[in-house]
């Protein structure tokens, strides 16, 4: 690589990962007026961050494990998470049922206590003991559980939270690239020297940057090898967890718990509105990070697992799609990869020149604090002078007033009257406030554009693919929305097409408004 000198770096901070904890850091550090520029590999929210269990927790079952503040740290995130995205993050009810072969009543009370005041909870309503021969979420179990526990949690659209972030980091003057990979780091005293491989057009160039974070998720020690200064001191161990997703086996807005006989636990989580999500797995992996799928053990242990809590068994046969994530863990010497905390560990190094931040370990629910603690960790090297401020602020769309859903969506339901009500609730929880832009100057549904079948228009479409870095029919139907479970094939193909000849006339018009407003109306007649 051809080094680059400069006296002033392009940029004050490269940030490597768009997963959850590298938008969150782009995002604090271009709000504390640095200079960042955020790159990632492949789509935003592509690995990790978009297989989760789709939960903002403080992780009950780390309490067993005495990992009291990764716990705490967690609860008192969960308020201040639910407070910046109303729309795409909401409240749960969990349902533990007893079961009296593994943990004891007391056990569990005493634990739900603890969950209860550890976090200093303020915006949902604290546990209690139910009776399931009455209670409606008990009407799905097996007869031998008659008693369990209630307690709050909320739900995420976890890829949805990644790209908010990062939307929040370019509006406010973030360079964010995706489908760019960072193939070299070269260090001086003063910067890094770094080369760049943009995917799509195959070319490859150079930028200067005073300080890096290595935000790579399970590829942080990939990225660490780049520079050929730097030391290896900490290891991550690669946990694979997977899911399932079965049509609904209940018809109610309580979520549940049940603990296996393994000492682990299984969420059954409703989802997409006809669905059950099912999960987690916790099995540690090797060889390079993207190659694993899911197994079909898996499928089967998650679905037995939960067959013996459920009246309706079910089977292998049963999913209708299934998903696993590698989650980049900081290896703490645990035997068990049950038990490998899930907290973060940020590594600094500034001994041999520029400095580099590596990112170990996290979870959705804590990057907001993780990010804060980098840009503390990074001020001596940066002088950053401004205060943290992402505690009180909030996300693109979720300026909703008192922060209260309900009400907002029945002031969007007046405005937007010809709206269909699945499509406004869809917009409303996807977009908050940002609805508008995506329905632009629409006022009908024939406005809206192509139907491309399961509640997929060309509106939300374009609107992806202008302001949310969608460059590819997965990025819309997987991370974006989970429209893919409902979409029609035909759908699909009409999809493609359509984003294929959009992608050629922005590339060929990208300095004409009126030819390209033109020619997107072609593109729509071309393909109905």
């Amino acid at each position: 690589m051809d080094s680059k000198v400069s006296t002033e770096p392009d940029y004050d901070l490269l940030v490597i990962g768009a997963g959850i904890n590298g938008a969150g850091i782009a995002r604090d550090a271009v709000g504390r007026g640095l200079k960042v520029l955020l790159c990632e590999k492949d789509d935003i929210a592509e690995h990790t961050s978009s297989a989760s269990t789709k939960l903002i927790h403080g992780g009950l079952r780390y309490l067993e494990h005495y990992d009291f503040k990764l716990v705490r740290h967690a609860l008192k995130e969960r308020e201040v998470l639910l407070r910046a995205a109303p729309h795409i993050i909401w409240p749960l009810r969990f349902i533990l049922p007893h079961h009296k072969a593994l943990r004891p009543r007391w056990l569990i009370r005493l634990g739900l206590f603890i969950y209860d005041h550890i976090g200093g909870r303020k915006m949902l309503p604290a546990s209690s003991s139910v009776n399931l021969r009455k209670h409606i979420a008990g009407n799905d179990l097996k007869s031998e559980f008659t008693s369990g526990f209630e307690y709050s949690d909320c739900w995420v659209q976890d890829s949805r939270l990644v790209v908010l972030n990062v939307l929040d980091a370019s509006e406010k003057g973030c360079t964010v690239l995706t489908r760019t990979e960072v193939t070299d780091l070269q260090r001086t005293q003063e910067q890094w020297n770094v080369s760049l491989y943009e995917k799509e057009s195959g070319e490859t160039r150079t930028v200067t940057t005073t300080a890096v974070v290595n935000a790579a998720g399970p590829w942080v020690e990939k990225t660490l090898s780049l520079d050929e200064k730097h030391v290896v001191t900490h290891g991550i161990r690669l946990v694979k967890g997977s899911h399932v997703v079965v049509p609904k086996v209940f018809d109610h807005p309580f979520t549940y718990i049940f603990q296996n006989e393994d000492n682990r636990i299984i969420f059954a989580v409703p989802y997409e509105h006809n669905y059950t999500l099912l999960g987690t797995t916790d099995v540690e992996v090797d060889g390079q990070p993207g190659e694993q799928k899911i197994e079909d053990w898996e499928v089967g242990y998650i679905c037995k697992s939960a067959s013996v809590y459920f009246n309706k068994e079910i089977n292998k046969d049963d999913a209708v799609w299934a998903y696993t994530g590698v989650r980049p863990l900081y290896d703490d010497a645990s035997a068990n990869a049950s038990k490998v905390t899930r907290d973060y560990k940020l590594d600094l190094d500034t001994k041999s020149g520029a400095p580099i931040l590596s990112v170990y370990g996290g979870k959705l629910t804590t990057y907001r604090k993780l990010s804060e603690d980098v840009l503390d960790m990074l001020t001596p090297a940066l002088g950053v002078k401004s205060p943290a401020w992402t505690y009180s602020a909030v996300l693109p769309g979720g300026d909703i007033a008192d922060s209260n859903y309900e009400v907002f969506v029945e002031k969007m339901r007046e405005h937007f009257n010809w709206l269909d009500d699945d499509v406004l609730n869809d917009y409303t929880r996807n977009y908050g406030t940002r609805l508008s832009q995506l329905v632009g100057s629409a006022e009908s549904m024939n406005d809206l554009g192509i139907d491309f079948s399961g509640g997929l228009y060309q509106c939300e479409v374009d609107y992806l693919m202008r302001s949310e870095w969608a460059k590819e029919v997965e990025d819309i139907l997987w991370r974006r929305s989970k429209k893919g479970l409902v979409i029609h094939d035909e759908g699909v193909s009409r999809l493609e097409e359509y984003m294929m000849a959009k992608k050629t006339t922005v590339l060929a018009n990208t300095d004409d408004e009126l030819k390209l407003a033109n020619r997107e109306e072609l593109i729509s007649r071309s393909i109905n």
